[in-house]
């Protein structure tokens, strides 16, 4: 496979590279062994800020004493309500150094639903980033009572606002101080206070069939978890990662920041998340791990880059790709690749391909990972063709992440690999749902038994809601979400998402959902990419004056017919999709149909749509 990329450098690793039974406990002996070496960069005023090993220590500790000068105690839990900055990681890491229970909420949550996460987990101490989370917390105060204090990261903008309860980052730094030196002794007692069967963190799912439940996790299955990830992909200090993704999500939260913390590997905090495409060329990580609709952003870019290119640029693009496909067409039958396909492939490596990869910032890629949703299998052959291995991995919040994955050595488009060995996955032979079982799994839902029960059985299965199957390699393969299959008016049972992740192939669209359940023939509703489009229509002089003229302008909508009949072609009659309708609200990760991870919530988006689906059947069909 050196033809393609070195599957060597995706060597596991068994043996333990930093002790530690909980995790502050494995970040201070990583702390002692990597002083001065640097952890986390974060740019700030266009400079690159690096934060050693020692100085994130520094940080942590004050801030745990901190906490504990204000009356925060071990067990208690504490909210952080941020996007993905530095603070994030030190606030998260002191509150566990303090004894205490760590929780993240999303920076799109409404104040509401702050009410609600601070409620139940019952949050004492709420972070806050800045004067935007600052005012949500305000809002809801009066009906926590148990919330006693308010720590706000940045105080831009509120250096003569006062109040009782809310304090900066910065004086509560100084508060740890004083009382570091007045307590000798208690912070290691606070250490000792957590035992690896102790609850640590908290996860809540993204609510999309209720509230919210908190998922909790152990020190021991965090820490088992993060030892499992370095037995399927390893990292170490060499290596570069870029952290973007919520860290409130199971993904970046264990994949991300422990997974490094155990690894060594340098964690770069992008900007914002409208800046990853620049931070990610600035970067070059050389492992990076995103969900799909990352990777389709990034080959919507080059696709419209080259619709810029000249005729000939077109053609070695197309020539050159055309290449990598023969070669990972060879590689993944397991043959091998003649030596004169080797060299055109070097030749358009050197010519298109290594440019491409430039153009997206993968150049120094090791492997990329991609987790959270389905992708499509075209897209990962895309990806491969370049020359970097994209390894899929599947799992859910209550089993830590990712519990199979793709080998390097062996990568099946379409697949999400086998179990991975710290854990059991089977397909449930009555009703085809995957199931996973080991120490990995959660704990259970916080305040919620009865939910907990229904999710992991007598024997210890996590049952998962994903519909899959198994090949005689042990390869698994998720059909769709048992909830979510189609079963036409004809009795045809549809996968949605294939359809859907096809349709998310085209540069155009950023996501759809496919309808059909109990209904004649199936329609999908699609959210245009804004970017793309947009240029469409000033490049073939398409009169729009806002996001909903745009969507309703006749050569957008026989682009988008264009898109879905290429898609169409590759399904059976009865699975093509005869009707489609655009959503004219422009979207983002603030609206209530998508999730933190930028998917469209199917059942959300079927209920408040519904007059758009009604109009592609008529009422009469709908309620049939």
């Amino acid at each position: 496979m050196t033809v393609l990329w070195d599957s060597s450098s995706v060597q596991p690793r068994t043996e333990v590279v930093v002790p530690g039974d909980t995790l502050p406990r494995v970040f201070w002996n990583a702390v002692a062994r990597r002083a001065d070496k640097v952890w986390l960069r974060e740019k700030e005023l266009g400079l690159w800020r690096e934060w050693t090993w020692a100085q994130t220590g520094r940080a942590v500790r004050e801030v745990a004493m901190g906490l504990a000068s204000l009356g925060f105690a071990a067990g208690h839990t504490a909210s952080i309500l941020s996007n993905t900055v530095v603070e994030w990681v030190i606030a998260d890491l002191a509150v566990l150094s303090a004894g205490g229970v760590s929780n993240g909420i999303y920076p799109t949550d409404s104040p509401s639903q702050v009410q609600y996460l601070c409620e139940d987990s019952a949050t004492s101490i709420l972070f806050v980033e800045d004067e935007e989370q600052l005012d949500k917390a305000l809002a809801v105060r009066s009906a926590l009572p148990k919330l006693r204090w308010i720590v706000v990261f940045d105080m831009e903008g509120l250096q003569r606002f006062e109040d009782p309860m809310v304090i900066s980052l910065a004086r509560l730094r100084e508060l740890g101080a004083a009382h570091d030196l007045a307590h000798p002794g208690l912070f290691d007692e606070r250490l000792a206070s957590r035992k690896a069967g102790d609850l640590a963190i908290l996860i809540y799912t993204s609510g999309t069939t209720g509230r919210p439940k908190g998922a909790m996790h152990s020190h021991h299955s965090v820490l088992y978890v993060v030892h499992g990830y370095n037995t399927l992909i390893a990292q170490d200090e060499r290596d570069e990662r870029m952290c973007f993704l919520p860290l409130c999500h199971v993904a970046e939260r264990l994949g991300g920041e422990y997974f490094a913390m155990y690894t060594g590997s340098v964690l770069n905090f992008v900007e914002n998340p409208d800046t990853v495409p620049e931070n990610v060329r600035e970067i070059a990580p050389s492992v990076f791990t995103a969900v799909p609709r990352v990777w389709e952003k990034f080959y919507s870019a080059v696709m419209i880059a080259l619709s810029e290119a000249s005729t000939a640029q077109k053609l070695v693009y197309q020539w050159a790709i055309g290449v990598g496909g023969e070669v990972v067409d060879l590689v993944l039958a397991g043959k091998p690749v003649p030596a004169a396909l080797k060299a055109r492939f070097m030749l358009a490596r050197w010519l298109a391909l290594d440019n491409v990869r430039k153009l997206i910032g993968i150049h120094r890629a090791r492997f990329l990972v991609t987790g959270a949703a389905p992708i499509a299998p075209d897209l990962i052959r895309w990806y491969l063709s370049l020359g970097v291995p994209m390894l899929e991995v599947w799992g859910q919040t209550e089993s830590g992440g990712a519990s199979t994955g793709m080998p390097a050595g062996r990568i099946k488009p379409g697949s999400i690999g086998p179990a991975c060995g710290y854990n059991e996955v089977k397909v449930d032979p009555g009703t085809g749902e995957l199931l996973i079982r080991g120490p990995n799994v959660f704990m259970g839902y916080l305040n919620q038994p009865e939910k907990t029960a229904e999710t992991i059985d007598a024997e210890g299965w996590l049952h998962t809601g994903d519909v899959g199957t198994v090949d005689d390699e042990g390869f698994f393969r998720i059909t769709d979400r048992m909830k979510d299959i189609i079963i036409t008016a004809g009795g045809k049972n549809i996968t949605p998402s294939e359809l859907e992740n096809e349709l998310k192939f085209s540069p155009y669209i950023t996501d759809a959902v496919v309808i059909g359940d109990k209904l004649p023939y199936l329609t999908v509703l699609i959210m245009i990419d804004q970017e793309n489009v947009e240029k469409f229509a000033q490049d073939h002089d398409v009169p729009f004056s806002n996001y909903a003229s745009l969507t309703r302008a006749r050569e957008v909508q026989e682009l988008i017919q264009r898109e879905i009949d290429k898609v169409n072609a590759k399904f059976a009659r009865v699975e093509q999709i005869k009707a489609f309708r655009l959503i004219e609200t422009q979207l983002s990760a603030e609206d209530e149909e998508l999730t933190p991870t930028m998917k469209l919530k199917r059942r959300f988006v079927q209920q408040k749509y519904a007059p758009l689906i009604e109009s592609m059947y008529g009422k009469s069909a709908v309620a049939a």
